[in-house]
């Protein structure tokens, strides 16, 4: 089994695809780790949500924009009133649901698979003393005490390892061998490749 693992997809369908098949990705084989936020942004939420439910081993990290899709689907209230790029989450499932009317679009039509997708995701995941995770954490305790909140927006943990960029005094409780992270784009740092920071321990 080879282990991948994929940022933040934001509901960029093509994108997914096209680094899934670059990568030749083994859908039966290989194992994805994916750090949250499948929705918002791009056009196509729906078909991301579809195009992971195929894999057969895969770890789904929460990320912020998902759980405001949580929220939805379990009270019928979206956290950021469909704002921040979510109408296009909105927009994609009414377009594959056949439903025509935004302003009484209600959680009834997503997809039973789907709310299973979005409510199973983990806040974050350990492999290999490696961990995987969305936001961030309190480096000066053990990663399980972090709130659920912290872990989904937190960029405090990045800020600090990049401030640390090539030091090796960057202590986290627990030593983990890497850390993975999403939700905070390269673009701040005028790169699209992945960073490796906090003396070689954090990739962002």
């Amino acid at each position: 089994m080879k282990r991948f693992c994929i940022g933040d997809i934001h509901g960029s369908y093509k994108t997914l695809v096209q680094v899934l098949k670059k990568s030749n990705f083994d859908y039966e084989n290989d194992l994805l780790i994916s750090l949250g936020d499948i929705v918002d942004g791009g056009p196509d939420s729906y078909e991301c949500v579809e195009e992971l439910l195929k894999i057969k081993n895969r770890i789904d990290i929460l990320g912020n924009h998902d759980e405001w899709f949580i929220n939805f689907i379990d009270t019928g209230y979206h956290g950021s009133y469909w704002d921040q790029g979510a109408h296009t989450t909105r927009d994609s499932y009414m377009k594959n649901t056949n439903y025509s009317d935004k302003f009484s679009f209600n959680s009834h039509v997503i997809p039973v698979s789907h709310k299973g997708f979005f409510r199973d995701m983990n806040r974050y995941y350990e492999l290999d003393n490696m961990y995987f995770i969305h936001g961030g954490f309190d480096r000066h305790k053990p990663i399980g005490e972090t709130p659920r909140d912290q872990m989904i927006w937190d960029r405090s943990f990045l800020n600090q390892a990049m401030s640390a960029k090539n030091s090796n005094n960057f202590n986290i409780v627990g030593d983990p061998k890497k850390v993975f992270l999403g939700h905070t784009t390269t673009q701040f740092w005028d790169t699209t490749n992945p960073i490796i920071c906090g003396g070689g321990k954090v990739i962002n």
